[in-house]
């Protein structure tokens, strides 16, 4: 009986691992479509709205769902600090919220690269930067669909049948 139940928790334990890195996976894409629409967001806001740097970032922590919420969020709050630069800003937001995001080494130095070019420029320039970086962003996301089609089933697969073979072995 207690070989049963030990053999049901290996199982359960294995199978719930193989569907958190499914869910990792399926995870990114979404949150890249979200930045997406994010940095489209804030292309509209400075080039159309005039918004200022910290008013367009509260904005979009308030429209978009999270983790990114909380990413712009806090963006904004640390721009309204008086001895703080733009690249500051953006790096340290991106450094706080990022073990919350699905996001990879990648989507990071795109976002970072971003970061250095925010604020720098005049809108039309800055215009070009949003537009550079949303085609990276689109191409990390197309990498990031064909990553989780390929892969999704074959974790959760995985995670089942690895415990199936942990309870053979121990038995």
């Amino acid at each position: 009986m207690l070989k049963m139940i030990g053999s049901i928790l290996i199982i359960l334990a294995t199978t719930w691992a193989g569907f958190e890195s499914s869910k990792h996976l399926s995870e990114r894409p979404r949150q890249l479509r979200l930045l997406r629409t994010a940095l489209r967001a804030l292309d509209a806001e400075i080039m159309y709205g005039h918004t200022p740097l910290h008013e367009a970032a509260q904005k979009l922590g308030a429209q978009i769902p999270k983790p990114l919420s909380w990413f712009f969020t806090s963006f904004s709050k640390k721009l309204c600090k008086s001895n703080t630069t733009v690249k500051k800003s953006w790096d340290e937001s991106l450094q706080e919220t990022w073990h919350l995001t699905a996001f990879n080494k990648t989507d990071q130095e795109i976002l970072i690269q971003f970061g250095n070019t925010l604020g720098k420029h005049d809108r039309l320039t800055q215009q070009k930067q949003i537009q550079l970086t949303l085609t990276h962003i689109e191409r990390e996301e197309t990498e990031a669909r064909d990553k989780q089609q390929r892969y999704e089933k074959m974790l959760k697969s995985l995670g089942v049948l690895s415990g199936f073979l942990l309870v053979i072995l121990l038995l």
